[in-house]
Formats: C-alpha cells, structure tokens, sequence
C-alpha cells in the first residue's frame, strides 16, 4: 500500500500536536494542518491529502461544513471526523455529508490506524479476500462439523450461482459485515435437518422450532470461526456476523446472489446434502471501526 497522506483539522494546536504523533506514530505522513475553515481550505487545496481528520467544532464554523469544503475541492478526498462529541444526531449528519469515519477522542491509536487504513485499503485487499474466503469458509464447515458431529462431510465442486434454484426445504442466511459485506447461506431438507438436530442433541428434537434453533446455531459457529480465520489472516477485513435469519417452506427459492463474487459447492454429509453458498462485495463496508 502506499504510503497515505493526512491533513488535521482541528481548532485545539494540543490536538493537532496530539493527533500528529499518534499518526506518525502509525506510519502516515501528515503533511499539514489547519484550524478554520479558510485553513482547511487553502491546505486541502494545496496539498491534496488521501485523508483529512476533522474536528466537529471550530470557530465560526463546524466539522460539517468544513467536510463540504473539502469534497469541494476533491470528492474522492476521504474525511474522517475525530471529535469528543459522537452521539447520534451528529453520526447521522457526519453519513449525509459523505463522512468516511468516525473517531471519538481521545483517539486511540490502534482504532484510528485501523480505520484508516480500512478506508485506504480497496483493490489488493479484495482481491486478497476473493483469493482466501471460499477455502477458509469450506475448511470452517468442516472443522466446526467434525467437532460437533465426529463426522466429516465431503464437498463436491465449487460452482459459481449464477440461476434461482429450489430451496431443499430450510434455508438459513447470515449477513457478515466488516470491510466488505457478504452473505453466507446454508441449504437443506427438514430430513437432513432432523437428524443433525438429533445427533448434536444426542436425543430428537422436541419440535420443529428447536431444530431450527439447533441449525441456526451451527451455522453461527461455521460463520463465525471462519470470519476469526479471515481476521487472523488480515486484521483490515474486520469481519463480524449478523445473527441468522432462517426461512423454511415446501416452496421456497433460493434467488443468484447479488454479490460480486459468490461460491457454492454441495457438502455430502452423513445425514444428507448441504448447500452451501458464500459471496462479498465492495460496496457499503462498515463505517466505525469497533476495537
């Protein structure tokens, strides 16, 4: 990655003082500052910085305004706000003014390089994902299923959606947000449902709710080890998941994923097939970073 260059704004010359260690610190360069907004103006101007950290509140202006002046300037200049006020009012306004980030102060070190560094990163850290989320989510699957049933399922070939099918009967969907969103979903027959329901309870389930409670919970723990996997590997993807969302029905289908890139393969398993399917894309990724 290149090396990223930061301008500080902020009305407080502790702050800038401050906020310059911790930058440098982290190996940006701060090429400037400013402390108003005629400032912020003439040095965003002239020094075209990759990234802009703003205080909220300055003199005769704000954060917000100055953020404006900015993107004026250049849109693909990205600003991130470093203010001890964040509540949620102020975090709604910083989003429609196209804010890249949100740090409150004191700024931690570590939250702010990270941040940053998230925003900056783009290209080679896609593709880095493109190259490693099939196979760890595949060996995730795997060990997570070993562990729970002392069995091992086999997977067919990977394919790449690209038609609507048929749901088997039960499909269970986990959102992962980070860096980059995704969407992982799970496949399978109430018949395939039932008996690893019973053999990870050691007994049948009591209904069909408790079934789904068993299946949704495996694919938490599948999607979760596997997303830790992903972080391990790269700290910058910051991948979490979303609680899972489970539907069910004698007519359900299963839409092509609206991702830009998605894998699927079949896992044939002791208690029967399993459908996976895992995808991300660029898009929207998550604005604050959470340490």
């Amino acid at each position: 990655m290149k090396e990223i260059k930061v301008v500080v704004v902020d009305d407080s010359p502790f702050s800038i003082a401050l906020l310059t260690d911790i930058l440098t610190e982290s190996g940006f360069q701060v090429i400037g500052d400013a402390s108003s907004l005629e400032e912020t103006i003439e040095v965003v101007g002239k020094l075209r910085p990759d990234v802009v950290t703003m205080d909220m509140t300055m003199p005769g202006t704000d954060g917000l305004e100055c953020t404006r002046a900015v993107h004026a300037i250049d849109p693909n200049i990205n600003v991130i706000i470093v203010s001890s006020m964040m509540d949620e009012e102020i975090v709604r306004k910083a989003r429609k003014n196209h804010v890249a980030g949100y740090v409150q102060k004191p700024a931690d070190k570590e939250e702010l390089s990270l941040i940053i560094n998230r925003i900056m990163a783009d290209g080679e850290l896609y593709k880095e994902l493109e190259v490693l989320y099939y196979t760890v989510f595949k060996e995730g699957f795997v060990d997570s299923f070993n562990k729970l049933t002392k069995t091992l399922p086999e997977f067919a070939e990977k394919t790449i959606p690209s038609v609507e099918l048929v749901s088997r009967g039960i499909s269970v969907v986990m959102g992962i947000i980070g860096k980059y969103s995704g969407r992982l979903l799970f496949d399978l027959s109430y018949e395939t449902a039932e008996k690893l329901s019973t053999n990870v309870l050691k007994r049948a389930p009591k209904n069909s709710q408790e079934m789904f409670n068993v299946i949704g919970e495996i694919v938490n723990i599948i999607a979760g080890n596997a997303c830790s996997v992903v972080n391990k590997k790269n700290k910058l993807f910051g991948l979490r998941v979303a609680p899972p969302t489970i539907f069910h029905g004698n007519s359900l289908n299963i839409s092509k994923p609206d991702l830009e890139s998605v894998t699927a393969a079949i896992a044939k398993s002791d208690f029967g097939e399993i459908y996976m399917s895992i995808g991300f894309q660029r898009g929207s990724s998550e604005w604050m970073s959470n340490i």
